[in-house]
């Protein structure tokens, strides 16, 4: 054995075998805290962050390499925790998002240098997803955005993370590698809803009080009716509220389904009802309104006796905290969210929506990507459209990327929607089932959110939402029985085509 081939096979026992429990592993350790702190003692605190994030990135790269279930995971761990870091400082927390993202859709292409099989992302939703994200790009050329920066800024929100739908759908080669993503995603909501629970029972620590209070408009949004609503590691209560309300649904869907095991359905019921709790002490009004919303939409798919009952009675209970009086800040805000004529932010929304359609009907392209919001008020404060509030993702299309663009944009989430109740119909494994008609219901609950809220380009949820996108197309793979219908039914179809042509022959 030669001397290279030796101290590699040195290094795998001590790595892969022994998992550096050894001499190495441990003067490894020493070694890295060592340098971390020299580097926190001599440059400061963020230096040493910086270093230990350079230490880890290599080998977490090479796994991510290997694995894209790990680097899908790394996404959501980002996605969650984005809004976080910025409480602490200026951090390029999303530029690593973005590097990420496309480190893997690289190892994608590199992997299929030699498989040569693009079979895992042809679906109609991806044909809808490409034309969306093509229209996007061209929006560079449009005559009428006021900076090439804007559009530089709002593509990455709009179209790149959507690089993640195709690397979902490469990743997910097996229903267990679909159901641990789910499984993961539940985690980390279920984390964000016992630290808003925490937040409300405990009071807000000192450093996110200060963070709050540092921004009067900032204070002025989350401090309301009295009492400090909840926002958990986010930036706002709305984003929190509405990651709440359509996982909690979610995990709602999965624990009525009979395919899970009792106490994987025990689970899933008592962490919906920390998110809805949570959610709650929000005090949002948009996600009190996907609740009921999500639950009809359920109803409406499955059209069973006992899901029809427990809707009954959710119902019942709900119109029954409706109409109750009560002084409870947190029941009066949620009771608001039913009674829209006396919200004077539906109101100003409505007015400024009723003022932007005939400039949206006289520019089919739009005012460019990133004309309005807070890119507008970066990269042209002096237009017009940068003090618009959109205040809802269909709005914010029409008016960036004109009627064209919004058209393309409903195309591929109905598609998305079509395309999860086609499946979820014809499947038949109750696992893979129950599966479906939750996800549906995710898509259903954003495609309703997207009308007051811009709430799909924002993190987590639009890594949800692209990771919901990839399972519908892939879910349906690994049910034998709806491959065997399916192969039938091409079979069948090419027999009448060649009877047809021999009768044609024939005549």
């Amino acid at each position: 054995m030669s001397q290279s081939a030796s101290i590699s096979e040195y290094f795998r026992t001590k790595i892969v075998v022994e998992k550096l429990n050894n001499p190495l592993g441990f003067a490894l350790i020493i070694g890295i805290t060592s340098m971390l702190g020299l580097a926190i003692g001599s440059l400061g605190l963020k230096m040493g962050i910086l270093l230990f994030c350079a230490i880890v990135a290599v080998p977490l790269m090479i796994w991510v390499f290997i694995n894209e279930q790990v680097g899908l995971a790394v996404c959501l761990v980002i996605g969650f925790s984005i809004q976080l870091s910025y409480k602490f400082g200026d951090y390029p927390v999303g530029t690593l998002l973005d590097g990420l993202t496309m480190f893997m859709v690289l190892a994608v292409f590199v992997k299929q240098i030699q498989k040569q099989d693009w079979s895992f992302a042809k679906s109609p939703i991806s044909y809808y997803i490409m034309g969306w994200m093509g229209y996007s790009l061209i929006q560079v050329l449009n005559p009428n955005a006021q900076s090439i920066l804007a559009w530089v800024y709002t593509v990455r929100s709009m179209t790149l993370l959507i690089l993640l739908y195709f690397v979902c759908c490469y990743a997910f080669n097996s229903l267990e590698r679909i159901k641990w993503i789910l499984k993961f995603t539940i985690f980390l909501t279920l984390l964000a809803a016992l630290y808003g629970l925490k937040q409300e029972w405990m009071g807000l620590a000192d450093w996110e009080r200060v963070w709050l209070y540092s921004d009067p408009l900032r204070a002025e949004l989350i401090v309301q009716w009295g009492r400090e609503r909840v926002f958990s590691i986010f930036s706002d209560p709305t984003t929190f509220g509405i990651l709440m309300a359509y996982m909690a649904v979610f995990c709602v869907v999965l624990g009525m389904g009979s395919a899970f095991k009792p106490w994987q359905r025990v689970v899933l019921m008592l962490s919906a009802a920390a998110m809805i709790l949570s959610m709650m002490y929000g005090g949002s009004r948009t996600p009190v309104v996907l609740i009921p919303a999500g639950f009809v939409f359920y109803v409406i798919l499955t059209m069973r006796t006992d899901i029809m009952i427990f809707a009954g009675v959710f119902f019942l209970f709900g119109g029954a905290l409706m109409m109750k009086g009560t002084s409870n800040p947190v029941i009066l805000r949620v009771q608001s969210a039913f009674n829209p004529s006396e919200d004077a932010s539906f109101e100003v929304r409505e007015k400024s929506q009723e003022m932007i359609k005939p400039f949206i009907q006289k520019n089919p392209f739009g005012a460019g990507m990133g004309t309005t919001g807070i890119w507008g008020r970066r990269f042209s404060p002096n237009h017009w459209l940068a003090a618009f509030p959109p205040d809802s993702g269909y709005v914010r299309v029409a008016v960036e990327m004109g009627w064209i663009g919004l058209i393309l944009y409903m195309a591929m989430l109905f598609k998305i929607q079509q395309q999860g109740v086609y499946y979820y119909v014809r499947v038949k494994d109750p696992q893979i089932k129950t599966i479906y008609l939750g996800l549906n219901v995710i898509v259903f609950l954003l495609i309703v959110a997207s009308f007051p809220q811009e709430i799909i380009i924002l993190l987590p949820t639009s890594i949800i939402f692209y990771i919901s996108a990839a399972a519908i197309v892939r879910l349906k793979d690994y049910d034998p029985a709806f491959n065997e219908a399916i192969a039938a039914e091409q079979e069948a179809n090419l027999n009448e085509e060649e009877s047809a042509h021999e009768l044609a022959s024939t005549d």
